[in-house]
């Protein structure tokens, strides 16, 4: 006797929502496990690392002021994949974006509104022309737009280091590589008393209805997922392959854009060489985790920045490579991954010879 993969008549939709919660409690029982090699009393490094970061009212306000940039760029790039558009670059889009409304910040003075306004709408521009190299290339001399994408994501950081090392260094900050900080004027107000959780909540909360609306409510969004479903039957419609290569990256980066643009305008005030913190590469898994739908997106950039914050917290009460978060990443990447044959596949315990005479006695009936 033995435990066999036998495939399913038709995919499962209730193990298409169970999978990415069996891929989060097998990573915290694997995070558990890990805790226990590393020598850490395991109860106590779990509470460090899940408990801590939903303590209190500051707790939770860092927890969704980590999220809300996870979230974005999730929703973004999920509506690419839904057309089979691969963006990897998003962590690259970020920094553009970023770097595009500190330029805005910087230079112009337009009151608080039409600043802000102004640094969106530059972050999202920035975003969304940094994918457009990508899909250019993918259009014209069919380029791999994932590893384009990727590819683009050190030229941003190498960007981002020249210009705070060189035209942009404040020159008063003693030769470290940043801006100045933003006046008052180009910062998102905060919208929680004693906390830094501003206002890009609630252009988050936006972004994902937008995302909804878009998937689930208008033609266009259904030829995107009919792209994606089966690219021979988009071309029967007549949907323009070269069109959704365009949407699919342009929408990713311009959310990308956006979400660095929060983070400037935001918990940093200044662009720093340090810009780069993982969340366009995080913001896959995310994506993933959430099932390619808002609410799901919504959920699994709370899990995503609870692994964030907690690697943090275990690095200062007890004394762990910052990278541990990391590492939950990739247990909760690798899982999901896993987790996903049971989508299309069942465990069964017995043997071949018996499992071969079931298939005969179905094809018989």
């Amino acid at each position: 006797m033995r435990l066999r993969l036998e495939q399913r008549p038709q995919a499962s939709s209730t193990w298409r929502w169970l999978s990415p919660v069996l891929a989060v409690v097998l990573t915290l029982l694997t995070g558990a496990l890990m805790f226990a090699l590393l020598g850490q009393d395991v109860l106590r490094a779990l509470e460090v690392f899940l408990v801590n970061p939903m303590k209190s009212r500051y707790a939770w306000s860092e927890l969704l002021l980590k999220a809300t940039p996870l979230a974005i760029c999730a929703a973004g790039l999920a509506i690419g994949f839904r057309a089979n558009v691969w963006n990897i670059g998003a962590e690259g889009q970020f920094i553009v974006g970023a770097i595009t409304a500190t330029v805005i910040a910087l230079y112009v003075d337009a009151g608080h509104v039409i600043t802000l306004t102004l640094m969106m709408l530059a972050g999202v521009l920035g975003g969304a022309a940094w994918a457009g190299i990508a899909a250019w290339l993918k259009n014209q001399f069919n380029a791999n737009e994932i590893l384009v994408s990727l590819m683009l994501v050190y030229v941003a950081n190498l960007l981002a280091s020249w210009l705070v090392f060189g035209p942009l260094r404040d020159p008063m900050g003693l030769n470290f590589p940043q801006t100045v900080m933003f006046e008052d004027y180009a910062l998102l107000p905060v919208i929680l008393t004693g906390t830094r959780l501003n206002m890009i909540l609630w252009v988050t909360i936006g972004v994902l209805i937008a995302t909804y609306i878009l998937m689930y409510r208008t033609e266009l969004g259904f030829r995107m997922r009919l792209a994606g479903e089966s690219a021979q039957a988009a071309r029967y419609a007549g949907i323009s392959a070269h069109r959704m290569v365009w949407l699919g990256l342009l929408i990713g980066g311009g959310c990308a854009g956006l979400a660095g643009m929060a983070e400037v305008a935001g918990p940093m005030g200044q662009l720093t060489d340090r810009i780069s913190n993982g969340y366009g590469f995080a913001a896959i898994i995310v994506a993933f985790v959430g099932r390619l739908s808002p609410l799901g997106i919504a959920l699994a950039s709370l899990v995503m920045a609870l692994f964030f914050i907690g690697g943090e917290q275990s690095q200062q009460y007890l004394g762990l490579p910052g990278s541990i978060s990391m590492v939950f990443q990739g247990l909760l990447l690798f899982y999901l991954l896993a987790c996903d044959v049971l989508i299309r596949f069942r465990v069964t315990v017995g043997s071949k010879r018996a499992a071969q005479a079931t298939r005969s006695v179905q094809a018989s009936s």
